[in-house]
């Protein structure tokens, strides 16, 4: 089955609007069928099997055309749409890509070579009102690859993550089973459909006849407030740096009612426990679901239910529906309660391979087991915990620290609204502990270097206390929400 027919089973008809907001709105019957029209042509004059980019930030253009590649037999490969040129010429010639959807806002920043065809929502749109529907083989290879998403590679080029239909169809799936999605949800986005965590919010209210709120513009909190409350939101996503934002800069979302909010997921990260704490108190009539996966997982492989948040705070949960997860010690056993291991996992859900890159799909698949680079541990009850990413680890005078115990600390300090911990170099120690900390309106950094210091002293090992504390203004964020590291300054 192609994915696009799962997507419609039961809702190609309906004249609900699937996309709601005050800028723009489309049904599903209307979106059905603007983007068959966009798969006709894709067929007619570029055929099957094609990689075609896709960049444009979430709009009903990115959804249309999305869908309409997908259904078409041909591969979409969504890129950030502030992608760099070098990137974009990388991946532009790795993937032999001839044809590009694009928003003309965009179309001026980077170039292509003359070869390559350009499609604008101005093109989309007369593809859309002239096509003659063609019509598709209603046998289709499920296995066969849906799309490419590009993540960044320990090279530093970038991966391309081969999810299939089947993939996303068995992801679909789970997802809404464990969040128990109806055709009465409403799901305020504010992740982009380049992130896999932004498309599994697509292809579960779309699914299911649910609806979609689309934000853009997620630091102008208040747009993000009235979005959940004018459009009368059941659901709201957000990676870590989304919550430690509405908690900790907005006081207005703390004192909002939200009658219509069911439940909030949070992935793309670890989220501290004291912010999920504060949240659980300023909303405790609200579902916290907090999951964890990977691209490589087409997006989800764990969760925590609601019930157990208060008891198993710092937990990624179990596996969803239809996933088996496991840790393996360093001898590549099942790791026994409460060992350290890198975490492993199978399902239905883990990705093809890596585009053009047998060795590196080779050393993370192994047995039909996903091997995740995560460290992890696992509890008598079976609830896992994250404790670090292979490569996150410092070792500070050979002793291995996990930034994530240092800066759970440093945030439950009032005046925190971020911490980050990297290691600098040292002469001595090999890396030294540096923490950028971004704070809430004090501007009395020496007081407030002291105050981290003792804390961290009262509840830290000594070698676990940063040798460098430096500040910063505002916390540094790709568009995704995810904290990035290397725009911070070195000590």
């Amino acid at each position: 089955m192609n994915v696009f027919d799962y997507f419609f089973s039961t809702t190609q008809n309906l004249e609900k609007d699937f996309v709601l907001g005050s800028k723009e709105t489309i049904s599903f019957k209307q979106l059905h069928e603007n983007s068959l029209k966009i798969a006709s042509y894709l067929k007619e004059h570029v055929g099957k099997n094609q990689n075609i980019i896709l960049i444009s930030p979430n709009s009903v253009f990115f959804i249309t055309a999305y869908l309409g590649i997908l259904k078409s037999g041909n591969i979409c490969i969504p890129l950030n749409y502030v992608v760099e040129q070098d990137n974009l010429d990388f991946i532009v010639n790795t993937t032999s890509c001839n044809t590009v959807f694009i928003t003309k806002g965009l179309k001026s920043r980077v170039n292509f070579n003359d070869d390559i065809s350009l499609i604008t929502e101005i093109e989309s749109t007369q593809i859309i009102a002239e096509q003659v529907l063609s019509t598709f083989d209603a046998t289709f290879e499920r296995n066969s690859v849906a799309e490419i998403i590009f993540t960044s590679g320990s090279t530093g080029e970038p991966k391309g993550v081969m999810i299939s239909h089947q993939n996303i169809i068995a992801n679909t799936d789970s997802i809404i089973e464990y969040l128990k999605l109806t055709e009465k949800d409403i799901i305020g986005v504010v992740l982009p459909f380049f992130y896999c965590y932004g498309l599994s919010l697509m292809h579960t209210h779309l699914k299911v006849g649910g609806s979609m709120v689309l934000n853009n513009s997620f630091m102008f909190l208040g747009t993000v407030i009235n979005d959940l409350k004018n459009f009368k939101c059941t659901g709201f996503a957000g990676v870590p740096s989304h919550y430690q934002i509405l908690l900790k800069k907005s006081q207005t979302f703390k004192e909002t009612k939200f009658p219509d909010l069911r439940y909030v997921t949070q992935a793309g990260g670890k989220l501290h426990a004291v912010i999920i704490e504060e949240f659980i108190k300023a909303f405790p009539d609200k579902e916290f679901f907090v999951m964890y996966g990977q691209t490589e997982a087409t997006a989800r492989l764990s969760y925590l239910p609601p019930e157990v948040i208060k008891t198993k705070t710092s937990s990624i949960g179990k596996g969803i529906p239809g996933v088996k997860l496991k840790v393996v010690n360093v001898n590549g056993d099942e790791a026994a309660v409460d060992e350290e291991g890198e975490l492993l996992a199978m399902g239905d859900n883990v990705m093809l391979g890596y585009y053009k890159d047998e060795e590196d799909t080779a050393k993370t698949i192994k047995d039909g087991w996903l091997y995740t680079g995560d460290i992890a541990k696992i509890d008598e009850e079976g609830y896992i915990y994250l404790m670090a990413r292979k490569k996150e680890i410092i070792k500070v005078g050979g002793k291995r620290v996990s930034p994530k115990e240092i800066e759970e600390v440093i945030l439950r300090i009032p005046e925190v609204v971020d911490c980050t911990i990297s290691g600098v170099e040292d002469e001595l120690l090999g890396e030294a502990l540096k923490a950028t900390i971004v704070l809430n309106g004090s501007d009395d950094e020496v007081q407030m270097k002291e105050k981290i210091q003792n804390e961290c002293g009262k509840n830290l090992a000594v070698y676990k206390i940063p040798q460098h504390i430096v500040f910063e203004k505002s916390i540094a964020m790709n568009v995704t929400g995810k904290k990035v590291k290397s725009l911070q300054k070195k000590k």
